[in-house]
């Protein structure tokens, strides 16, 4: 019983799709944080709902056998935490059963890294998520968008859309990581981040 528990616990029960919330966001490199999660709620048959006591939607499906909570924050990016410690805090999860899905700008186009804890590398939703939980323990999937050659112009970066080149690495990404997400789910990280890291797009 005790081996039982260690896996459950092990497992990943809620995903975050970080994202700004109103349609002139959807398809901006921020926002890939979202689209992950829209995609994964699309393939496996689940639909969000908006929970105001959350201040963000809420889905919930089974995804390899194993009860799955996806979130999207309506706060902005940088208020993130305040949905995310909302859900964590009602159904009592520890930051380990916790993964982020957000863009990466230290990462190219479409690649994908998993890891878990760390710091936010000046991710403002990182950022207030890390704040509102006390913790860095929980998942991080880095969805690579690239960087603008000039530093200074992040913001407009960011909030603007990918290349059409870009894009599609991104949406390739999107789809890899849908496809690989059964065995994070089932604990099996190591497997998870072998799969996610040998993903089409290379670099990083």
């Amino acid at each position: 019983m005790a081996l039982v528990y260690k896996m459950a616990e092990k497992r990943i029960k809620l995903i975050v799709g970080l994202g700004n919330p109103g349609s002139q966001y959807e398809a901006t490199r921020h926002n890939v944080g979202h689209r992950f999660v829209d995609t994964l709620a699309a393939r496996n048959g689940g639909q969000f709902r908006a929970e105001n006591k959350f201040q963000g939607l809420l889905c919930r499906f089974l995804l390899a056998g194993q009860d799955l909570r996806l979130l999207k924050p309506m706060t902005f990016m940088n208020r993130s935490g305040q949905s995310v410690a909302t859900v964590v805090r009602y159904f009592d999860l520890p930051p380990e059963q916790l993964l982020i899905a957000h863009d990466e700008l230290d990462l190219p186009a479409g690649t994908l890294r998993l890891k878990q804890g760390g710091g936010h590398a000046g991710h403002n939703g990182l950022r207030d998520i890390i704040a509102a939980l006390g913790s860095r323990d929980f998942w991080r999937l880095r969805i690579g968008i690239d960087h603008p050659e000039d530093r200074a112009q992040t913001v407009n970066y960011v909030l603007g859309r990918a290349s059409r080149d870009d894009e599609d690495r991104i949406q390739d990404a999107l789809n890899l990581a849908e496809s690989c997400l059964s065995e994070a789910i089932a604990g099996e990280f190591q497997r998870a981040m072998n799969r996610f890291h040998s993903g089409p797009a290379t670099g990083g």
